[in-house]
């Protein structure tokens, strides 16, 4: 699986709601919440059909690891946070993914792009994301 197909699959079904080897769409942004897409004991579940709370999903990881992770700006916390290789060859593999078109070796460009883009995937396949994390 992609890294962006792994992350998408963490937090929009964390409890392997949908295939493993189904890819995030880039168009169809209805049909990736899940019966399964409850998240934990302190994330809000949601019905099915309902998109799935990505901040109440990634609120309840860090609230249960033990690192301080600033996963609502980075994207290296965030990768870190759902368990994922967050290495800058790991961002690189990433960017060419995401068809990022700037210069891979300015990794804080980089990584700022990255993030807004796994950010707008996580929405365009189901996930209702909080309005201070979009563009």
């Amino acid at each position: 699986m992609s890294l962006l197909g792994s992350i998408v699959s963490k937090i929009l079904h964390p409890f392997g709601g949908a295939s493993s080897s189904a890819a995030p769409s880039t168009a169809d942004a209805g049909g990736a919440s899940s019966p399964a897409s409850t998240t934990t004991a302190d994330a809000t579940p949601s019905a099915p059909g309902e998109p799935v709370d990505v901040e109440a999903v990634l609120n309840g990881m860090a609230q249960k690891n033990s690192q301080t992770l600033n996963w609502r700006t980075s994207i290296v916390d965030l990768m870190k946070l759902l368990d994922l290789d967050s290495s800058l060859t790991a961002r690189k593999q990433l960017a060419d993914e995401l068809h990022y078109t700037g210069d891979k070796d300015d990794s804080a460009t980089m990584n700022v792009w990255l993030h807004k883009q796994v950010i707008k995937k996580l929405e365009e396949n189901g996930g209702k994301v909080p309005a201070d994390l979009k563009d």
